[in-house]
């Protein structure tokens, strides 16, 4: 049986243009970017374009900004906070807030420190034991937050507050644990020296993505829906294999791929793949989209709501020891000062949108690109803290003005 073409005003059957798309070829892509701009829907587009401009003009004012060593260490930078901000991210979806995230990260350095070094624990059995502690912490925050109704921002700004006085009183009175070297310290100072890392990880991201969209082509076929045409696709892995490639060629100038940028880059990837392609992760764009219709549709929110906050907990313990191992230590400034806005900054300049309902963990891979970028330029230029804050401030104010006003054009479409 057969469905027929819903019929349009002048009696002709009309097919939804987006579905054309990939059967159009390069000028079917190109009128859709055309129609996504004026409906508002400009996805990474913002922030990608950005960070061109920003490193442009840091590279004008001092060559060595671009430099591999710069970029190889502007790679590992933004780790720490990177983490946490993806736990945000899976907050944010909801339309909810997370201040606790900057304390919670602390708080599970000081329990990886205490456990290692104090206690003397395996420090792998010490790590998994902080990003628990953090899981543990985030799930309270969501248990009073979905079971009790209190608003996300009291519970969490309450768990901020205890969080900061149960670091504070893990570490003692000396307030700082160095941490010797070894496994935890490894996490942020190991490199893979040998080219053929690098290379082979780029070689196998390309090579995986290629695997992908062939695959995901013939499931659609098989549909019998429309699919991408074969000069896309190679058009899209061509792109993929260039930059992969590029980073790879930087990196090995100076000392070799970064675990601790493998590790976040896995992160990203399977947090990513996770929202787009499970259940769980549909769960919670419709939460976020339409918190009735969720519910309706059988959903169970609250679980949805607990297990995110859960979520960002642990991410944000995972960021915390990254952070301990930058600097070998975890000390009460650990988590602290500006983290948890950077966190934050990090996935709102990405593109998660903070009226929940749409974003990635892809933000706050490039929202931290942003911020450290420009954290990184200005201190090549000898600039004040000061200065960096405002201008963090700057960019992070204007992806949400361009947040609120995609949102107006896609409400003004139809497509809101």
């Amino acid at each position: 049986m057969t469905q027929e073409k819903p019929a349009g005003p002048a009696g002709e059957a009309q097919v939804d243009p987006r579905l054309l798309v990939r059967e159009e070829g390069f000028a079917g892509y190109l009128g859709e970017f055309r129609r996504r701009i004026k409906g508002g829907e400009l996805g990474p587009l913002p922030v990608i374009v950005g960070l061109v401009v920003i490193w442009l003009v840091f590279q004008t004012l001092n060559d060595r900004f671009l430099s591999p060593q710069n970029l190889s260490n502007l790679s590992v930078d933004i780790v720490a906070t990177g983490l946490i901000s993806v736990g945000i991210v899976f907050v944010l979806l909801l339309g909810e807030i997370d201040l606790s995230a900057g304390a919670v990260s602390g708080a599970c350095a000081a329990v990886l420190a205490v456990l290692s070094v104090g206690q003397g624990w395996d420090p792998l059995l010490s790590m998994v034991v902080a990003v628990a502690v953090g899981g543990a912490m985030g799930l309270f925050h969501g248990f009073f937050f979905a079971k009790i109704g209190v608003p996300s921002f009291v519970v969490t700004l309450a768990g901020m507050l205890a969080w900061t006085g149960f670091q504070l009183w893990v570490l003692g009175p000396n307030g700082t644990i160095n941490l010797p070297d070894g496994l935890i310290s490894n996490l942020t100072d190991t490199y893979f020296a040998y080219v053929i890392a690098a290379y082979g990880l780029a070689a196998a991201a390309t090579a995986g993505f290629l695997l992908v969209s062939l695959v995901g082509n013939a499931r659609r076929r098989a549909a019998g829906v429309p699919s991408r045409t074969v000069g896309d696709i190679v058009f899209r892995t061509a792109v993929l294999a260039v930059v992969a490639f590029g980073v790879a060629y930087v990196l090995n100038l100076y000392r070799g791929l970064p675990l601790a940028l493998l590790i976040f880059l896995a992160v990203v990837i399977v947090t990513d793949f996770v929202l787009r392609r499970t259940k769980y992760g549909r769960s919670i764009f419709a939460v976020g989209g339409n918190i009735e219709a969720a519910r309706r549709a059988g959903i169970n929110v609250a679980f949805i709501r607990m297990s995110v906050f859960a979520i960002s907990g642990a991410f944000a313990a995972l960021g915390g020891i990254f952070a301990a191992s930058r600097i070998s230590s975890a000390s009460q400034a650990t988590g602290q000062s500006n983290v948890l806005m950077m966190a934050i900054a990090a996935a709102v300049i990405g593109g998660t949108s903070l009226f929940g309902g749409r974003g990635s963990t892809y933000s706050a891979l490039l929202g931290m690109l942003v911020i450290q970028s420009i954290a990184s330029g200005m201190a090549l230029q000898g600039v004040s803290n000061a200065i960096q804050f405002i201008v963090t401030g700057a960019v992070l104010l204007a992806a949400v003005v361009i947040d609120s006003v995609s949102r107006r054009s896609q409400k003004a479409s139809g497509r809101a």
